[in-house]
C-alpha cells in the first residue's frame, strides 16, 4: 500500500525574503521582544470560547428545567390527578307536584265607591285614610238639618190628615145607622164612604213622604257598607256634595278575604275542570314576581265562563284569607295552581342532570368509584327537584358537581351526599 505524500505547490512568483533590519521588532537582535504577534491573535478565540460556554450552560439549564416540569406533569397525571374529587347525590323516592303558573293581580272581592245620596255640606269624617273599617262603622256626616225640617213638615201634614180621616170615619158610622132607617138618602152614605177612603189614601201618602224624609236624614250619616280598607279621601269637609256627582267621596276595598285573578292556557284547562267537577279544592300559592318567596296560600274558587280568543287563556279566581294583610289590591303575583300530586316517584336534584343536543344523562357512580354515563328521562321538574321516569332507581348515586373533568370510566372520590 502506497503512503500518501503531501505535495506543496511553490508560489508562482517567489519573493526573496530579506532579514529585518537590526533593532526592529522580530529581528532577533532584542530577545525581550521576541514573537509578540501570536499573543495578540489569540484573544478573539478566548472571547468566542467564553461565549460558547455561557450559551451551552444556559441551554443545558433550560433543558433540565423543562425536563423536570414534564416529569412533574406526567407524575401528576399518573398520580393524584387520576382520581377526581366530586360531590355526589343519591336518587330518592318522594312526592312532587304538577303546577300551573300564571301571572295574576290581587283583586278585592268587593270594592265600593262611597257616594252621597243627598245634596248638602260635608260636615265631618270619622275615619283615617288607610284604616281598616268594619261594616256599619260611621264614615261621613252630611248636614242633616234641611232634611230634619222636612220630616217635621210631613209629620204635621200626616197628623192633620189622620184627624180628618178619624172625623170621616165617625160620620160614616153615623150615616150607616141612619141609612138603615131611611133617615138619610143612600147617596149621602156612599159619598161619606168615599170620603173616608180618600182620607185613608191621603194619610198613606203622608206616611210615605215621612218615611222618605226620614230616609234622607239617614243618608246624611254615611256608614261603611262592608269591612275593608279605606282609601285616600276624595272630598274634604266643608265642600258641598251632590247625589249626581260622578266621583265618590272615598273607596273601600275588602282585603279579608281577598282574591287573585290569573290566566291559564286553554290546553291546561281540561285537567283543572276535571278536578273542579269532581268537587276537589285545588290549592293555589301566591309567589312574588321572581318566584323566590311564597306570600300566601289559598284555594281555587271560581273561573270565567269563556275563553279569551285573543290570548287563548281563561281567567281563574283564587281566594286567600289574607289575615296578615300580606296581599295588597292590584299587586302583581305569580299564582301557582297545584294541578296534580305525584307520589312515590324517583327524585333527583336538577343540578346533577346533564344535557347535550341529543340526550339527557347523568354520571352514575359505580361501586368501584368509577363513573359511567347513564341516559335518563326527566318528567316533572319542581324547584330544584326533578322526576326521573327512566334510567335511575332510588338509591343510585350520581355526580352532582365536578363533572367538567369526567369521562366514561373516570375514577372519582365522592364527597358527602350533595342532596343533604
Amino acid at each position: 500500500m502506497n503512503n500518501p505524500t503531501l505535495e506543496i505547490a511553490a508560489p508562482e512568483h517567489p519573493q526573496k525574503l530579506l532579514p529585518p533590519p537590526a533593532g526592529t521588532p522580530g529581528s532577533g537582535t532584542n530577545p525581550t521582544e521576541a514573537n509578540p504577534v501570536p499573543h495578540k491573535r489569540r484573544w478573539p478565540y478566548v472571547v468566542i470560547a467564553v461565549v460558547v460556554l455561557v450559551a451551552l450552560f444556559f441551554w443545558l439549564h433550560g433543558r433540565g428545567a423543562s425536563s423536570t416540569a414534564t416529569t412533574a406533569a406526567k407524575g401528576g397525571k399518573n398520580g393524584a390527578a387520576a382520581v377526581t374529587p366530586v360531590v355526589s347525590t343519591t336518587a330518592q323516592t318522594g312526592n312532587i307536584g304538577v303546577y300551573v303558573t300564571g301571572l295574576g293581580a290581587i283583586t278585592p272581592i268587593f270594592t265600593v265607591t262611597v257616594k252621597s245620596r243627598v245634596d248638602g255640606q260635608l260636615m265631618s269624617v270619622a275615619f283615617k285614610e288607610g284604616d281598616l273599617v268594619k261594616q256599619g262603622d260611621p264614615l261621613i256626616e252630611i248636614d242633616p238639618r234641611p232634611y230634619e225640617a222636612v220630616v217635621e213638615q210631613v209629620q204635621g201634614q200626616l197628623i192633620r190628615d189622620q184627624a180628618l180621616l178619624a172625623n170621616a170615619n165617625v160620620d160614616l158610622a153615623r150615616y150607616q145607622n141612619l141609612v138603615k132607617t131611611n133617615a138619610i138618602p143612600e147617596q149621602q152614605y156612599a159619598t161619606q164612604k168615599a170620603l173616608v177612603e180618600q182620607y185613608q189614601g191621603t194619610v198613606k201618602n203622608d206616611q210615605g213622604l215621612l218615611d222618605a224624609a226620614k230616609l234622607n236624614v239617614t243618608y246624611c250619616h254615611i256608614a261603611s257598607p262592608l269591612t275593608g280598607v279605606v282609601g285616600l279621601r276624595l272630598v274634604d269637609p266643608g265642600n258641598i256634595v251632590h247625589s249626581t256627582d260622578s266621583n265618590g267621596m272615598i273607596v273601600i276595598a275588602q282585603i279579608q278575604p281577598i282574591s287573585v285573578i290569573f290566566p291559564i292556557s286553554e290546553d291546561q284547562l281540561p285537567p283543572v275542570l276535571q278536578k273542579i267537577r269532581a268537587g276537589n279544592k285545588l290549592p293555589v300559592d301566591a309567589w312574588d314576581r321572581e318566584l323566590k318567596n311564597k306570600i300566601a296560600s289559598g284555594t281555587l274558587t271560581n273561573m270565567d265562563n269563556e275563553i279569551d280568543q285573543t290570548t287563548g287563556t281563561v281567567k281563574l279566581r283564587a281566594t286567600f284569607d289574607n289575615q296578615n294583610r300580606s296581599l295588597f289590591p292590584n299587586q302583581f303575583v305569580n299564582a301557582r295552581l297545584l294541578q296534580q300530586e305525584k307520589t312515590g316517584v324517583t327524585l333527583l336534584p336538577s343540578a346533577a342532570i346533564q344535557r347535550n343536543t341529543n340526550d339527557t344523562y347523568v354520571y352514575l357512580i359505580k361501586p368501584d368509584n368509577t363513573v359511567t354515563i347513564r341516559t335518563i328521562k326527566v318528567g316533572t321538574t319542581e324547584g330544584d327537584q326533578s322526576e326521573i321516569t327512566s334510567g335511575l332507581s332510588p338509591g343510585d348515586k350520581v355526580v352532582m358537581t365536578g363533572v367538567d373533568k369526567l369521562q366514561e370510566g373516570s375514577k372519582v372520590a365522592p364527597s358527602a351526599d350533595g342532596a343533604k
